[in-house]
């Protein structure tokens, strides 16, 4: 009897670490580079900058609608010499990617943030009080984001012309004449 007692306490002793301590599987974090928010019925999932001059940037990040409704989300960040306001459509019931290829664009310019630092940008929708995400600025030096980097735009090159030069003149076109 003193061993089903002693087999007893041992098994409630042993199993009773996880009445009280927390299950790490139910934490919730980033697993990429990104972070995350929440936002009414949108989840903002691991947005991230992606940028190689510090000036321009590519937003890359997911976002998922819980709703039964389009939902228009305004992202807004601090430009080098104002706020810059876009807005991307957000599906009902659908996970939108932007940045990605395939996905929406959205390019981030005057920026004036390098690689390694963080970047508030502001997220809303409708009348609900918004979300400010401090956004990781990555470049292209891991291959995953290589191709994630913006392009800068073309840049049209002149070509020059020769100078201006004297027209020739039409000339007369001699008359035909017969033969004798």
């Amino acid at each position: 009897m003193a061993t089903v007692v002693v087999a007893a306490g041992i098994l409630l002793g042993t199993s009773g670490c996880n009445l009280f301590a927390p299950q790490a599987t139910t934490i919730q974090y980033d697993a990429s580079d990104g972070v995350s928010g929440d936002l009414g019925d949108l989840a903002i999932r691991n947005a991230m900058l992606i940028t190689e001059d510090g000036e321009n940037a590519n937003l890359v990040v997911h976002v998922v609608n819980g709703g039964d409704e389009d939902i228009d989300l305004l992202v807004q960040y601090e430009g080098v010499d104002e706020k810059v306001d876009k807005t991307v459509t957000i599906d009902a019931n659908a996970t939108t990617e932007i940045g990605l290829p395939g996905g929406e664009l959205l390019a981030v310019q005057s920026l004036n943030a390098s690689a390694g630092s963080l970047f508030p940008v502001f997220f809303q929708y409708g009348d609900l009080t918004g979300i400010e995400l401090l956004v990781p600025v990555l470049d292209g030096t891991l291959a995953e984001y290589s191709t994630l980097v913006p392009t800068p735009a073309p840049v049209p090159t002149v070509v020059p012309t020769e100078p201006a030069g004297e027209t020739p003149l039409p000339t007369a076109t001699p008359e035909a004449t017969t033969a004798p």
